[in-house]
């Protein structure tokens, strides 16, 4: 199913039925007096919140809605009946704004949540409500009003705790398929994820978190390059981001520390929110690297950035170093959970035992080791 973030659709709740006029005619009984009954409420719409779905490319095609009008009253003081509300089922994470104002309406966030988005017009004044000791034969009466109709946009951000980043071809996609059972695209050459990706990272009983995999950013992304920053707003709701960085970069490809730059310089450019969350550094592709030479690089990077945050180095094609990454992230979702418990210390990358042994020759893989850059980290 082809993914859609964004749509715009049109609702249009349902009138208000009018009041009736009307006087009561039985034989035997004269003067019967006014009998007009009130109109019915007209149907309002409802957002719906569905966990089945993940896309709003359903609303590329169904773009007005409906609900139903209330009927008018009757004599014999019957009332009309209400309009029947329309539900719309919308994917978790959908956010609701005036297509005209762009006034946020609200968010969709739970399962069978209900988000009120057009209210149905109130029902019309039968004559029988106007009798008095002083008026007992009024003519009068109320229509209904007129339900609420408005253009609605509608933005899909992912639920997810952590987010992923990193330029193109970091191993985003390798890293999820390796610590879940989502599997997107992997491929040897860059933007092979085209849209977001989620997928659940389990550790045992209730130690569960969502990870998201967005397409990879390239400098100039917010201004428009590549995919541009069209995805980003799918990390604004992450508690966690791992900024990855592919530290055996092809020939011609940006160092290390150029990689880590480019990332900070976007996300700064995006909006504060994503550049001061919490992220990690996560050094990727150990495997084609001698293990002391990826230590170097990993200290070079922190004395450069002045890192100050947790540093792990991982091979996302081996699993070298990914259960530890996992492990920290579980802790500190966990601790920023329950703020009062101390936070973990996450364990540092550089403990962990490389093996160039451990290299996979899959050719699945964002890199092989046959196509090995020239390129030395250290330069």
């Amino acid at each position: 199913m082809k993914f859609v973030d964004e749509a715009q659709i049109r609702v249009e709740a349902g009138d208000g039925g009018n009041g009736c006029v009307s006087f009561r005619r039985e034989r035997f009984i004269p003067k019967g007096g006014p009998d007009g009954g009130d109109g019915g409420n007209g149907g309002s719409i409802y957002l719906v919140g569905d966990p089945g779905l993940n896309t709003l490319v359903d609303f590329r095609h169904s773009r007005r809605h409906r609900a139903e009008r209330g009927r008018n009253g009757m004599g014999q003081n019957r009332t009309g009946r209400g309009g029947e509300d329309k539900l719309i089922q919308v994917p978790l994470g959908t956010r609701v704004l005036d297509a005209e104002t762009d006034e946020l309406i609200g968010e969709v966030l739970t399962a069978d949540q209900q988000l009120l988005v057009a209210q149905g017009g109130f029902h019309g004044i039968g004559n029988a409500r106007y009798k008095s000791s002083t008026n007992r034969a009024p003519r009068q009466s109320k229509p209904g009003t007129p339900g609420e109709r408005r253009s609605l946009k509608l933005e899909l951000i992912l639920l997810a705790d952590v987010g992923l980043v990193g330029l193109p071809n970091a191993g985003k996609s390798s890293l999820i398929r390796q610590v879940s059972s989502a599997r997107p695209r992997v491929a040897d050459y860059p933007f092979t994820t085209l849209y977001p990706n989620l997928g659940v990272v389990s550790l045992g009983p209730r130690q569960s978190f969502v990870i998201a995999d967005i397409p990879g950013l390239i400098a100039g992304a917010a201004d428009g390059a590549g995919l541009g920053t069209r995805f980003l707003k799918h990390l604004s709701r992450t508690r966690l981001l791992l900024h990855l960085v592919d530290i055996a970069p092809f020939e011609g490809s940006p160092a290390p520390l150029e990689q880590a730059r480019i990332i900070m310089h976007e996300l700064s450019a995006h909006g504060e929110e994503l550049a001061t969350k919490e992220r990690w550094l996560v050094l990727n592709k150990a495997d084609l690297l001698e293990p002391e030479l990826a230590t170097k690089v990993q200290h070079r990077l922190i004395d450069d950035l002045n890192w100050t945050g947790p540093v792990f180095i991982i091979s996302a094609v081996t699993g070298t170093g990914t259960d530890a990454l996992v492990g920290a992230v579980m802790q500190r979702l966990n601790a920023l959970q329950h703020p009062f418990e101390p936070p973990p210390e996450a364990e540092s990358a550089s403990q962990t035992q490389l093996s160039s042994s451990e290299a996979s020759d899959d050719t699945n893989t964002e890199t092989s080791t046959n196509e090995q850059s020239t390129w030395h980290p250290l330069d």
